[in-house]
């Protein structure tokens, strides 16, 4: 796909920018199996605490090695954090798509040059965070999902996509981005799965 393809979806496109981040958690979470016909005010209620946690967590530094490798387009990947060893993959095809999609979006003030992969690499650290540490079990309390109750005692249960909602919010903090890199991911799965475009 090149510039002119992307500046040609502008028209198409266009309204993307005008969900907000929270929306775009929204969105995430619905779209995630279990949360099939959830009401969506729970969803919003979860995306906006998610969201919170994710935006205040203090800074996550990453030991996990980083590959860059192409292959990402094809599986709609920016990154992707593996623990065993811990290892973060970046594409770069699909950074380097989703860097020609904010210029051609004119989303450059939100999103400075480079800032996707800081962006991946911030959001995976949030990953390995979640996966080793105790911030997994604060995250499920910050949600307030409870999955049973017994008089005062209540068990707070996992909700599928708000580790991702987190993990964005996050690295929209950290690398000083005006908007979340959902709408970029957002962006870039409509473009690349807009009807009759070749892999």
């Amino acid at each position: 796909m090149t510039a002119t393809d992307l500046t040609a979806q502008h028209a198409e496109l266009t309204d993307l920018s005008a969900v907000d981040d929270i929306e775009w958690g929204v969105r995430l979470l619905a779209a995630t199996p279990t949360h099939e016909g959830r009401d969506r005010e729970l969803l919003r209620q979860w995306a906006c605490r998610a969201d919170e946690f994710g935006s205040g967590l203090a800074a996550v530094t990453s030991t996990a090695k980083v590959v860059e490798r192409d292959g990402g387009v094809r599986e709609m990947l920016l990154a992707r954090y593996t623990s065993r060893p811990p290892t973060v993959e970046l594409y770069t095809d699909t950074l380097s798509l989703a860097e020609e999609l904010i210029d051609a979006r004119g989303w450059r003030a939100w999103y400075p040059p480079g800032s996707m992969r800081a962006a991946a690499l911030a959001h995976e650290a949030v990953h390995a965070h979640l996966h080793h540490g105790p911030a997994k079990a604060a995250l499920k309390q910050a949600l307030d999902h409870t999955v049973l109750r017994l008089g005062r005692h209540r068990l707070a249960g996992h909700v599928a996509g708000a580790e991702e909602v987190a993990a964005h919010a996050y690295a929209r903090t950290v690398c000083g981005l005006g908007r979340s890199p959902l709408l970029v991911t957002a962006a870039l799965r409509a473009a690349l799965t807009r009807p009759g475009r070749e892999n």
